[in-house]
């Protein structure tokens, strides 16, 4: 099914700002970041709470291109998750929650998203009426202090694309897709070889039966918003077929 690596479409596009005839700024949409690359090796980090004291830090970081899930903290837990950083997603929900939708003090935001150093930042700008604001704040501010992290947005006709394909395959991921499908979807269509971390829906490990925290760095809940297991069982499938390969419990020594 993955043989072919046919894109559903281009998955997001730089946002580029243009002076308009008003003296004011536009947002044009420029090129996508991976219309020519295919990568040997990636590495899809998720943030479940599987990944604490799993010591796979240095098998995550040795990947060609790491991908990671809505602005995890890094610096505390880099032994179990790395911290090499190619592209990080973000959820609008969290600048809105954690940073005013960027009306107040930028620096704090600005300050804290340099841990993913040159990395591409992708954010859904257009999945919700709510996020473009937000979103274009973001991107303009992470200008004005002229901070490394290059701003994608997500295209939406790959969302709709990337959704009708998953459907097509008989899988029900409920009310809307996880990042992390999301990720996982991305990385098989631009890389060779994908490993897959912190994916894991269940509240104990699947080896010594522990019970486990939502996260690795928190127990915050999931929200009612998707179906993890039914996404995770097409995950172990793809595993299986050797799409992807799935990493559940300690990773060895490099």
């Amino acid at each position: 099914m993955w043989q072919s690596r046919r894109r559903v479409s281009e998955c997001c596009q730089r946002a580029c700002p243009r002076n308009n005839a008003w003296g004011g700024r536009t947002h044009l949409v420029c090129d996508s970041p991976f219309s020519d690359k295919i990568f040997n090796t990636c590495a899809v980090v998720g943030n479940g709470g599987i990944l604490a004291n799993s010591s796979c830090g240095q098998s995550i970081d040795s990947a060609q291109f790491v991908i990671r899930c809505n602005l995890p903290p890094l610096e505390k837990w880099s032994k179990d998750v790395g911290t090499k950083t190619g592209l990080v997603t973000a959820n609008p929900t969290i600048f809105t929650k954690k940073y005013d939708s960027m009306k107040g003090r930028r620096r704090k935001f600005v300050d804290k998203v340099s841990i993913y150093g040159d990395s591409l930042l992708l954010l859904p700008a257009f999945s919700f009426a709510f996020c473009t604001d937000v979103s274009l704040k973001v991107h303009y501010t992470l200008q004005d202090f002229r901070s490394s992290l290059k701003t994608f947005f997500m295209n939406p006709d790959y969302l709709r694309n990337l959704r009708s394909f998953w459907r097509s395959q008989g899988l029900n991921f409920g009310y809307r897709m996880t990042t992390g499908l999301m990720m996982v979807s991305l990385a098989v269509e631009i890389c060779n070889n994908v490993n897959v971390y912190g994916f894991w829906p269940f509240d104990n490990h699947p080896h010594g039966f522990e019970p486990l925290t939502q996260h690795y760095y928190d127990n915050a809940r999931a929200t009612g918003f998707h179906s993890m297991s039914n996404e995770f069982a097409y995950l172990v499938k793809l595993h299986n077929q050797g799409v992807l390969r799935l990493q559940l419990g300690e990773c060895a020594p490099q």
